[in-house]
């Protein structure tokens, strides 16, 4: 049921991201700004009107049939696991359902925009690339499930380690070495 459940928001967050990226290229001239928060003379954040053929941090420019292949793939993984249920923990399938709907947000402008992702977000206080409401789910959902999985790990390590710990204390090892032997 909880995966159904992200599916949905998953869904809803693609249509934020196409809402918000409709409203800007309808209403905006290709780069274009729209200074939203400036402290002085520091522009903080705008709403920058941009089209990116590329991947993250623009990577990848110009190879529109190689990024559609390998978001479609990735999608339909994540789709898979999400659907018979493959990811059960809740917050790994919050993080799936984060990562589906950025993948899926940015493909459907790769698909229909011959390429080209539409970018707005300008958040200049620490010069970041421009990015888009599907960046921010595909960036924190990649970001939750590298935290889950490092708290995993290092709690698995520990366990191991306490294990091991036990193991050379003398208790359940047997006497003098034997254990296993019959």
């Amino acid at each position: 049921m909880l995966q159904y459940i992200w599916l949905l928001i998953a869904a809803l967050l693609v249509g934020l991201d196409r809402l918000t990226k409709y409203i800007v290229s309808a209403n905006m001239e290709l780069q274009d700004t729209i200074h939203i928060i400036k402290i002085g003379d520091t522009e903080v954040l705008n709403v920058y009107y941009c089209l990116n053929s590329g991947a993250a941090f623009s990577k990848l420019q110009g190879h529109k049939w190689f990024l559609i292949a390998i978001t479609s793939a990735v999608i339909l993984v994540l789709l898979y696991a999400m659907i018979f249920k493959k990811v059960k923990r809740p917050v790994y399938v919050a993080s799936v359902g984060l990562i589906l709907s950025g993948g899926i947000g940015n493909l459907i402008d790769r698909i229909f925009n011959d390429g080209l992702v539409v970018d707005f977000i300008d958040f200049r206080l620490i010069n970041f690339p421009i990015f888009n409401v599907a960046d921010i789910c595909a960036v924190c959902g990649a970001g939750l499930l590298f935290i889950i999985v490092l708290v995993d790990e290092i709690k698995a390590h520990k366990k191991k380690k306490a294990q091991i710990a036990e193991g050379s204390d003398g208790e359940g090892n047997g006497e003098n070495g034997d254990e296993g032997q019959n």
